[in-house]
C-alpha cells in the first residue's frame, strides 16, 4: 500500500500483529535486537517491501547475504539503515541512507524515529528503530508505533490478567449455576441476565488483552496460552453464544454474533444497564424486574444425552425451557421423537439440577 492510499483498521492491525510476532522473544530479529540494546547501539532496520525501501534511499553496501542474528548485530555498528527481505532470510543492504519525504507527518522527535515513521507510511515495510540513548525499540507500521516491552514487564501484565480471569470465571460459574436453577423454576429477571452478560464481557476483554500479551511473549507464551484455554476457552465461548440465543428475540446463530459485537462495543456502565442489554437483545419495553423466558439451549447442552443438534430440535418444538419441563412431567417418552435416546435420563438430569428427585414435582 503506497503513500496516499488508505488502509482500514483491520488491515493495519493485521500488519501490526505480524510485526509484533516478528520481534517477539524467540524470533531471530528479537535476538539481534536484544544484542543491540545490550551493546548500547542504535539501529534502523527495514523488513520487507524491499523494492520501495531501496527506491527511497541511496548508497550503502549491497550485501545479499543470508540473515543471522549475529550478522544483524554486527551490521548495526555502522551508520545508516539495514534492509532485510520480507521472509527475513537475506540482508540486502547495510549502511543504507534513507531519504523519505520530509513532508510526511510524524509526531516523533528523534531523527532515527522520524525516519522510521515516515518510511512505514511511504512503504509497506516493517520499520524498526533502536534508540541507543534510551535503550528502547519502536516498531512502525503504516505510521503507527509499537514499543517493545521487556518480558518481565509483559509478565507483570499477564499475572494481573490471569488473576482477573480466575476471579471472573469463578464468579461467572457460580452465577450460571444459580441462573440454571432460576430458569428451571421459571423466575429469571432481566437483572439476572444483565449481570451475567456483563461478567461474560469482562472475561472476553481480559481474554483479548491476554491474547495480545501472548503474541508479544512469542515462544515464552506457551504456558500462558494453556492457562487462557483453561479459563476462557471454547467451552466458555459456546456457553456465551447459547445464553445469548436463549434470551434474544431472534435466536439465530448469526444474530447471536451481532449481539456479541454490540456487547463488545458497550462501555462498562452500559453493560450493567438492564435496558441497554434488553435493547441489544431485541426488546424495547423491559425493565430490570421483567421476567425473561429462556429457550433452554444452554441448560440442555449441559445434559450428556442431548447430542449436537438435538437441543435445537427440542426448543423448536417447545419454544421455552418451562414448556419443556411441563411436558416432561406428562410424557417424557415424547422426547424420543426429537432424537433423545434416553428421555428418562434427560428428565432426571433436569429435575436433579432443579433440586427435585425422581421426576416428581
Amino acid at each position: 500500500m503506497r503513500w496516499g492510499s488508505t488502509l482500514d483498521k483491520n488491515e493495519i492491525q493485521k500488519r501490526m500483529n505480524k510485526a509484533i510476532r516478528l520481534t517477539a522473544p524467540g524470533q531471530p530479529i528479537r535476538t539481534a535486537l536484544d544484542m543491540i540494546i545490550a551493546g548500547h547501539l542504535g539501529a534502523l532496520i527495514c523488513v520487507g517491501d524491499s523494492e520501495h525501501v531501496l527506491a527511497a534511499g541511496n548508497d550503502g553496501f549491497p550485501l545479499n547475504i543470508s540473515f543471522t542474528s549475529n550478522r544483524l548485530f554486527e551490521l548495526s555498528k555502522m551508520d545508516g539503515a539495514i534492509v532485510i527481505d520480507d521472509d527475513v532470510t537475506q540482508i540486502l543492504r547495510a549502511n543504507f541512507h534513507l531519504n523519505p519525504d520530509p513532508s510526511l507527518s510524524t509526531n516523533e522527535t528523534g531523527m532515527r524515529h522520524r525516519t522510521a515513521a515516515r518510511m512505514s507510511v511511504l512503504t509497506d515495510a516493517i520499520v524498526i528503530s533502536v534508540s541507543s540513548r534510551r535503550s528502547v525499540v519502536n516498531v512502525y507500521v503504516h505510521g503507527q508505533s509499537y514499543q517493545i516491552q521487556p518480558v518481565q514487564e509483559i509478565m507483570s501484565s499477564v499475572n494481573q490478567l490471569v488473576s482477573t480471569l480466575q476471579t471472573t470465571r469463578s464468579q461467572l460459574d457460580r452465577a450460571l449455576i444459580r441462573l440454571t436453577a432460576l430458569e428451571l423454576d421459571d423466575y429469571v429477571t432481566l437483572a439476572d441476565v444483565t449481570n451475567i452478560f456483563s461478567s461474560f464481557e469482562i472475561l472476553q476483554q481480559a481474554k483479548s488483552e491476554l491474547e495480545f500479551c501472548i503474541v508479544k511473549l512469542g515462544t515464552q507464551g506457551k504456558l500462558v496460552r494453556m492457562q487462557l484455554e483453561q479459563l476462557a476457552g471454547e467451552s466458555v465461548e459456546a456457553e456465551y453464544d447459547l445464553m445469548i440465543r436463549d434470551y434474544a428475540s431472534d435466536s439465530s446463530e448469526e444474530n447471536a454474533q451481532r449481539i456479541r459485537a454490540k456487547f463488545s462495543a458497550m462501555t462498562p456502565q452500559d453493560l450493567t444497564n438492564p435496558q441497554k442489554i434488553a435493547h441489544a437483545l431485541g426488546y424495547d419495553d423491559l425493565d430490570e424486574d421483567s421476567v425473561m423466558t429462556p429457550l433452554g439451549l444452554r441448560t440442555l447442552s449441559q445434559v450428556s444425552v442431548v447430542r449436537d443438534g438435538v437441543a435445537e430440535r427440542i426448543v423448536d418444538e417447545y419454544g421455552s425451557l418451562q414448556d419443556l419441563m411441563d411436558d416432561i412431567r406428562k410424557d417424557p417418552e415424547r422426547l424420543v421423537d426429537f432424537g433423545v435416546n434416553n428421555p428418562t435420563i434427560l428428565a432426571d438430569s433436569l429435575y436433579r439440577i432443579q433440586g427435585k428427585r425422581g421426576g416428581q414435582a
